[in-house]
């Protein structure tokens, strides 16, 4: 292509071919080309107008970042006013607004309402004229906001030219400017390798990276946006605000897909209901429901007042961060000797629920964050379900210090190491009194989930001297349980019966149960079906132990070196003397059911059932329940004091559920 025609053609054709990809890439999520073919033909356009500046137009996908950094923002009037929304917090608000509605409407004409997830993010305002983008503000008080049109036109779900040919001569398209929080995650990550203090949640990410003076650093962060609406506009016509969302679709605008048009209130609350709790699947925060009366001529009867629309609600759940004083930094001694640091915290009430403590992984992760005992901190309830430190809450208070790991087990003085290539410290003591107390608390509330003895009685039978090993507890007497405090006949009549009664927990339970190294619900569940019984498990060598399902080579190693242990082995042998049982038996057989093909990961602590009584409802239905977050994971129910599989998941992207979703999925 020789002439100068011909060259603007192809400029033309590529410009073409690079939006409407961009837009398969980012709004549609259903890419037709794979990156290489992309990056060949944006090469091309590169060269093609580095060499005839000419032919460069506002809309090429070139032209995303190119201009200068901005010393300041210029304010600009939109064109019309970006009212804020009224609120309402509950289903009988909610109904008493829709009366209300009805109303002013004075008619018994029916109302129909379009709902949208609200999204946590900074909103904009963009004009388009005949088609092209041409500016983009921030909100700001709602007349006048901030001209950020350069650093709008950085984020590749903004098309810089609306796609089809009947484009209005002026448009304005509100949206929401939004960081995923899997870019979020990146993004802290990134800061962090850089020696800078990562932000506290993805609304603040979002907004300051959509405010920075360079474009060229909002360029390089993971933000996207949804189109909500218009405002001002000349060549185009409206009847619904449900019409408007398809139209802006059609026009390449990435509108939210759970946008959903109702014919009532009260599938409107039922909606609101719904996504309360099935918010923490998404990979954008959100705060509440946005709901609009459709249609536009109902809109224009109703008005606003005082700037706030009459025809539109925000119905907002309660906040799920807070900011509190941090009093102090505990640790826990777990049965396997890790030392979890955890957060008293001066009590707050945080998405409805009033929280004293927080989950605080391990020293890397409190340092990375900058957390200090003495601060006052934001807490969030992580996928609306565990409570977690997010950061310090503004400048440090004068003389806090960096936190720092005992250097010694606070339960035996043992001195603590840090395995190579381990986040968590760990004390060494196998006698440590963690691994006795700890091991013991888990064997009657989750292994043999013993009615009648909970943690508060095994700690009393410990600090007493009564019981310190598993067979002692099961040596226990009635006479010994009704000279304590707080034990009477019939309770102690109960407890005995109950630990009793647990010598009939399967084979699997009594594996998990024992504190071998690595050795979970799941792997408890695959040792029991590989191998039938103890002895032969026992008597395995480190090879014949890999050939289980999920067990690789450091983790058999454990296990055979945990059996090779003589006073593991006298352990087995005086518990299976006492009535345990060593074998398998039907159970230990996965079975068929509605819910065959799911895998689940259960963390934490529930509150109406144990661990296991959860894992073996789950199994008989047909799921697997598994003890790794993975991408085959369907989801993680989270329970209070989860550990790092919480983590895993936000990564990997697992749906994160609460309780509530463990009774709703067993119930259905």
């Amino acid at each position: 292509m020789s002439s100068s025609r011909g060259l603007a053609t192809r400029a033309e054709e590529l410009r073409g071919l690079l939006n409407r990809w961009l837009h398969e890439y980012h709004v549609l999520d259903e890419p037709s080309v794979d990156d290489a073919m992309y990056d060949r033909h944006y090469d091309e356009l590169v060269e093609l107008e580095r060499a005839h500046p000419e032919l460069v137009t506002p809309d090429s996908p070139t032209q995303r970042v190119g201009a200068p950094a901005s010393e300041k923002f210029q304010k600009v009037r939109h064109l019309t006013s970006m009212g804020s929304l009224e609120k309402v917090t509950t289903d009988e608000s909610l109904v008493k607004w829709a009366e209300d509605v009805q109303k002013r409407l004075d008619t018994d004409e029916p109302v129909a309402y379009v709902i949208e997830p609200k999204i946590d993010g900074l909103a904009i305002n963009l004009t388009y004229e005949n088609g092209l983008f041409t500016r983009g503000a921030t909100r700001g008080d709602g007349e006048v906001g901030e001209d950020v049109t350069v650093n709008l036109r950085t984020i590749p779900s903004i098309p810089l030219r609306m796609l089809g040919d009947d484009v209005p001569a002026l448009i304005e398209v509100r949206g929401e400017v939004y960081m995923p929080l899997s870019g979020f995650r990146e993004l802290n990550e990134r800061l962090i390798a850089e020696d800078k203090k990562p932000t506290p949640n993805p609304r603040n990410a979002a907004a300051g990276s959509l405010r920075q003076k360079n474009p060229a650093i909002t360029a390089s962060r993971p933000l996207s946006v949804w189109a909500y609406g218009v405002g001002a506009h000349d060549g185009a016509e409206f009847h619904t605000h449900w019409e408007t969302l398809q139209w802006l679709k059609a026009h390449g605008f990435p509108i939210n897909p759970f946008a959903e048009r109702l014919e009532s209130i009260d599938d409107v609350a039922k909606a609101c209901r719904e996504w309360e709790r099935r918010r923490a699947e998404l990979d954008y925060e959100i705060d509440g429901i946005v709901i609009k009366v459709d249609d536009y001529d109902q809109q224009s009867r109703l008005g606003a007042l005082h700037s706030r629309p009459r025809w539109a609600r925000a119905f907002k759940w309660a906040p799920m961060t807070a900011t509190t004083r941090l009093n102090k930094i505990m640790i826990r001694v777990g049965r396997t000797g890790a030392l979890n640091p955890w957060a008293l915290l001066e009590p707050v009430e945080v998405g409805g629920v009033t929280i004293s403590r927080a989950t605080l992984h391990n020293e890397e992760d409190i340092n990375r964050k900058d957390i200090r005992e003495g601060d006052d901190v934001i807490v969030q309830r992580a996928g609306d379900v565990i409570p977690q430190i997010v950061g310090p809450a503004g400048a440090h208070r004068k003389g806090t210090k960096s936190f720092r790991m005992p250097t010694h087990c606070p339960l035996c003085n043992t001195e603590i190491v840090k395995p190579e290539g381990e986040a968590m410290h760990r004390c060494p003591n196998r006698a440590c009194p963690s691994r006795g107390l700890e091991s013991l608390i888990n064997w009657v509330q989750a292994a043999a989930d013993i009615d009648g003895v909970g943690e508060q009685a095994v700690r009393r039978f410990w600090e007493l001297g009564l019981v310190r090993s598993l067979p002692e507890l099961y040596r226990l007497t009635k006479e010994q349980l009704l000279e304590l405090d707080g034990f009477g006949d019939i309770s102690a009549t109960n407890a005995v019966n109950s630990i009793e009664a647990s010598k009939q927990i399967p084979f699997r339970r009594v594996l998990f149960g024992l504190n071998i190294p690595d050795v979970g619900w799941v792997t408890a569940q695959n040792l029991a079906r590989h191998f039938g019984d103890v002895d032969r498990l026992a008597n395995a060598s480190q090879e014949e132990i890999m050939e289980c399902e999920g067990i690789g080579p450091e983790r058999a190693e454990a296990i055979a070196e945990w059996f090779a242990d003589p006073d593991n082995r006298r352990l087995v042998e005086e518990l299976r003397a006492l009535g345990l049982r060593f074998e398998s038996d039907p159970e230990d057989k996965p079975v068929e059911g509605p819910l065959t093909g799911s895998q689940y990961v259960i963390t934490g602590t529930l509150d109406s059932m144990s661990r296991e009584q959860a894992r073996a409802a789950l199994e008989a239905l047909g799921a697997k329940v598994s003890d790794n977050v993975s991408k085959k994971t369907t989801g993680v129910f989270v329970g209070e004091s989860p550990g790092s599989k919480v983590a895993k998941a936000q990564k990997a992207g697992v749906p994160l559920l609460a309780e509530d979703d463990l009774k709703a999925l067993l119930q259905r």
